[in-house]
């Protein structure tokens, strides 16, 4: 999608500080971070919203998953603890319509979020 910031993110047309990177995945942190560390970790391929999501999706949604563990080890806060959160649609918190998924860490967080 040419106007998705996540999409020119990937394509390199606007910069990012990219925290991981494979074939299929990219993760890089949030320039609005609501935690200490706060990574979006997105597909490369655009996928609107998590309703827009195939039965063949399932293993890149997996990979994402992966990812946001991979990361939480390499960066030390795994075992400390850490939030995955995905929004869907306006009413779900989305506000960027390409899927990612949000780690945060580095603070204790409280439920309900807010």
């Amino acid at each position: 999608m040419q106007d998705c910031i996540f999409c020119k993110i990937v394509s390199r047309e606007i910069p990012a500080k990219i925290a991981y990177e494979d074939d299929q995945v990219i993760a890089f942190h949030d320039i609005d971070p609501k935690a200490p560390i706060h990574l979006l970790v997105i597909p490369k391929r655009h996928i609107t919203t998590l309703n827009d999501l195939e039965e063949g999706d399932a293993a890149l949604v997996g990979r994402l998953q992966v990812t946001a563990a991979k990361l939480a080890r390499e960066l030390g806060f795994a075992e400390q603890g850490y939030r995955v959160v995905m929004n869907c649609n306006e009413d779900g918190g989305q506000t960027v319509w390409h899927i990612h998924m949000h780690v945060l860490a580095g603070r204790q967080l409280t439920w309900p979020p807010g």
